[in-house]
């Protein structure tokens, strides 16, 4: 089969952690054991997100009142490089020395009047306390947003229209290897006026919707999106909380779910399922193997699974 396995960024750097290497390197381990199992017999893209890692190079950025921050699509295509440099050494310890482990930086296009740009809805970076983001916004006009007691900041995240590139990583699958591309969403770009040439964007594309664009383009078999939660849940953190364990993109459609978060998942699942007939997975990055042999997560799919 091909498959895609999209990682979270709070998944690889679990919400509340300190922003290390360290605790970066670590979750990345937990992930490359359970892909490389995955690897075997298949055809396997990776995504990832960098929701933790591209804010935090932003708030270095701006520390260094000497020169103007870097853009984020700059800082998008660091993230790029670094967390995909982690996974594929990882996953190069782990499988055969036979299979190839490469990195593709990949630009997605977007379009300049996306709705989105004026509407911020990606959160970035670490949590912060209410007075610490005041000061923040203050001093830099970043716009902020709820994190369960924190606050987070929020940038523009608008819709994938194209991955660019598709042509060498449909020759690396060719040749065995398994690829990390698209992380982050992408390295958002935008067409010029005249239609001859890109340019960089100030945005970060939503990794999963990203995902689920790249799923439907390579023909994959299964889109499997990793997060840092078990499942999608109805009643999330009430009382009233109960797990989904298979579900209709029809039944999801009147549901709604965090804009931001678990949002872009549940469409992006519900995008892959409908246009191709097959089955989408959302569940915990440490269940993989497991949600790949249905045993885990919450399975998205067109058969006549009962509503929610």
């Amino acid at each position: 089969m091909r498959l895609i396995v999209a990682l979270g960024g709070n998944a690889l750097l679990r919400r509340g952690q300190l922003l290390s290497a360290d605790n970066q390197l670590a979750a990345i381990r937990r992930a490359a054991t359970q892909l490389a199992r995955v690897a075997e017999g298949h055809e396997l893209v990776i995504t990832h997100g960098n929701g933790p890692q591209v804010g935090l190079l932003a708030l270095q950025a701006a520390a260094y009142a000497g020169v103007p921050p870097y853009p984020l699509d700059v800082l998008g295509a660091e993230t790029e490089g670094m967390i995909g440099y982690l996974l594929e050494q990882e996953l190069a310890n782990l499988l055969p020395a036979s299979r190839s482990v490469a990195t593709l930086l990949s630009r997605v296009e977007v379009d300049l009047h996306d709705p989105a740009f004026d509407h911020p809805t990606k959160p970035i970076g670490p949590v912060f306390a209410a007075a610490q983001a005041g000061a923040l916004a203050a001093e830099h006009g970043w716009v902020f947003g709820p994190d369960g007691d924190g606050r987070r900041r929020l940038v523009a995240s608008p819709r994938p229209m194209r991955v660019t590139g598709l042509a060498p990583l449909q020759w690396l699958l060719a040749q065995g290897a398994v690829v990390i591309a698209a992380g982050g969403g992408g390295i958002p770009v935008a067409r010029s006026a005249d239609g001859r040439s890109l340019h960089g964007v100030e945005a970060v594309i939503d990794k999963d919707l990203c995902s689920s664009l790249l799923a439907r383009d390579l023909a994959a078999d299964a889109l499997i999106i990793a997060t840092d939660v078990s499942s999608v849940s109805l009643d999330w953190g009430l009382p009233t909380q109960r797990a989904l364990r298979q579900v209709t993109p029809q039944a999801l459609s009147g549901l709604a779910f965090a804009a931001g978060t678990m949002g872009p998942k549940v469409e992006a699942a519900c995008e892959f399922a409908l246009a191709t007939g097959r089955r989408a997975v959302i569940g915990s990055l440490d269940e993989i193997e497991a949600m790949l042999a249905g045993q885990a997560g919450t399975e998205v799919c067109v058969a006549n699974f009962s509503a929610p």
